[in-house]
């Protein structure tokens, strides 16, 4: 690995790894905690939509893909919020417009001749130096609004009713969260790809659940696990010529594997 780092895009890869990790961390677990891995799995999908009307207008794709992602958040908390017994059919007809509408702009788009597999699978190896400083503030922020908001995200998560009772935004938190998250993934897409999002945001705070209590817990413990994740699947991707991305999401998922199993094993 240390052979690796000589090559800018492998120490960009690291950095932009590390950085997404901390995001993946934070915000994975209030998406693993307050059980919305489905509405990340919509965003995600529907940021497709984005990234073809970033090439269709001659915009900048994760511009693109920020704003029609948050756009599709937003629409997401609102459904669930008032009807959440209908609210996976509308969030499965949203990841599936988000998805054609991106393909269909993409056609319409002249010369296009970009790789859709950088998009559908990552491209950590190609993150530009640009791409990484923008990771550093939004990582910055990102970490200032948990820190600022720390005990109203936890009583929103454990206890939504409660919080509802002590006269939390709850509604407004909820709303910053979604729009938080739908940032998150549109940094994740650059490394794993829109198909892989989903495994890095929930995988390290699924495992960190089951060893630690404490929501600021998961949020670190799962911060560092997706940078072991990331670090070693680089190292794979590196010696064995693997696609960056699926390395990174196969050892996390190998991790997971022997995670449960210890689990069932202590039970």
């Amino acid at each position: 690995m240390w052979e690796a780092l000589q090559f800018e895009f492998m120490r960009n890869a690291l950095v932009a790894g590390v950085l997404v990790s901390i995001c993946c961390g934070i915000i994975g677990t209030l998406v693993v905690v307050n059980r919305i891995s489905f509405i990340s799995g919509g965003i995600a999908h529907a940021a497709y939509g984005g990234i073809g009307l970033a090439f269709y207008t001659g915009i900048s794709p994760t511009v693109g893909a920020a704003f029609f992602s948050v756009a599709v958040a937003m629409i997401m908390g609102v459904i669930t919020l008032k009807n959440r017994q209908r609210a996976d059919a509308v969030i499965g007809a949203l990841w599936a417009i988000g998805m054609a509408l991106g393909i269909i702009l993409i056609d319409l788009t002249p010369g296009y001749n970009v790789d859709l597999m950088s998009y559908l699978f990552g491209s950590i190896l190609t993150v530009p130096k640009s791409d990484v400083w923008l990771m550093f503030p939004f990582d910055f922020i990102l970490i200032a609004v948990i820190v600022i908001f720390y005990k109203e995200f936890v009583a929103m998560s454990y206890d939504e009713e409660f919080a509802f009772v002590l006269g939390l935004p709850v509604k407004t938190l909820y709303f910053v969260m979604l729009g938080m998250m739908a940032l998150s993934i549109v940094m994740i897409i650059k490394l794993v790809g829109l198909i892989l999002v989903i495994a890095l945001l929930t995988i390290p705070p699924f495992i960190a659940e089951n060893y630690i209590n404490s929501m600021a817990g998961m949020m670190a413990l799962s911060s560092l696990l997706g940078i072991f994740f990331t670090v070693v699947g680089l190292w794979l991707s590196y010696n064995f010529n693997f696609t960056s991305g699926a390395a990174i999401i196969m050892v996390a998922g190998a991790a997971f594997f022997v995670s449960e199993v210890l689990n069932m094993k202590n039970e």
